[in-house]
């Protein structure tokens, strides 16, 4: 894997290059979650095809851009839009920008998604935070890479959401009167939505949420030691009894109506963040 070291390497330089610097902070903005951009002083964006060795972002509805800037005295570097297994890339590549990240120096990572609520107190536009997860995914990040430089591959999982990030989290919702609700998050392999049997399944194992991404991020933060905290917006209610036919449309609408709140709240954590 000293190629994979290698290519991180490159980007890592490019984007140094481009003045992506000392960064506190890192946020993955999922499906329909862009409004953050607003929050924040923007000093620089890159298209991710510009970036060696990045992915090419192939849905239509993420824009493929890696923002940095300020929100408040913090330096900040988003990402605008994240890659998924059901594009055709391996977990490696869609871990790839995680991994730069990191090398760029950022002190803990928040991601956001939307999400499918299994749960049947969620409804649509619900915020909730990722308390854990089931990895239903056909692969892991963590495949073949046994260079002791990318960390330890037996990763203990035991917390792999960091409680001081997820508790400022719930106190800057309570702050602007939001409520924040708390489940466990399953991530498939998409990119077609869930049967009624699927949904019966997913609700028998425990899970409160079905998305398509953000556990492998999670999974090589946890790897690299780099706190992430995670929130879903709920774009549709996955009641197999009254299930109804959901467009994707649809989702990126109502995650584009919770985005607000959501982005405050991931402002006022980056406000009051001491590492």
């Amino acid at each position: 894997m000293e190629n994979m070291l290698s290519k991180i390497s490159e980007a890592v330089k490019f984007l140094k290059q481009q003045d992506f610097r000392n960064a506190e902070a890192g946020i993955v903005l999922g499906t329909g979650l862009n409004s953050f951009i607003q929050q924040m002083r923007v000093e620089k964006a890159v298209a991710y095809k510009d970036i060696p060795h990045f992915p090419m972002a192939t849905v239509e509805f993420h824009k493929g851009q890696l923002i940095f800037g300020w929100v408040g005295e913090k330096k900040v570097i988003a990402m605008l839009g994240r890659f998924h297994y059901y594009e055709g890339y391996d977990m490696q590549e869609i871990t790839f920008p995680i991994r730069v990240l990191k090398e760029l120096g950022i002190q803990y990572l928040l991601l956001s998604n939307a999400a499918g609520g299994i749960n049947k107190i969620y409804k649509k536009g619900d915020l909730v935070l990722i308390d854990d997860h089931i990895n239903l995914l056909p692969s892991n990040p963590l495949r073949g890479l046994s260079d002791p430089a990318f960390g330890n591959r037996f990763v203990d999982m035991s917390e792999p959401y960091d409680q001081k990030l997820g508790n400022l989290i719930s106190q800057s919702a309570i702050s602007f009167f939001e409520v924040l609700k708390h489940g466990v998050y399953a991530s498939v392999s998409g990119p077609n939505l869930e049967t009624r049997a699927e949904y019966r399944y997913l609700q028998r194992i425990g899970a409160d949420l079905v998305g398509m991404s953000t556990v492998p991020e999670v999974i090589v933060a946890n790897q690299m030691k780099l706190p992430c905290a995670a929130v879903s917006v709920v774009t549709d209610e996955c009641d197999p009894d009254h299930l109804q036919p959901v467009d994707i449309s649809e989702i990126i609408a109502v995650a584009e109506q919770a985005d607000k709140k959501l982005s405050r709240i991931f402002e006022k954590v980056i406000f009051d963040y001491q590492g």
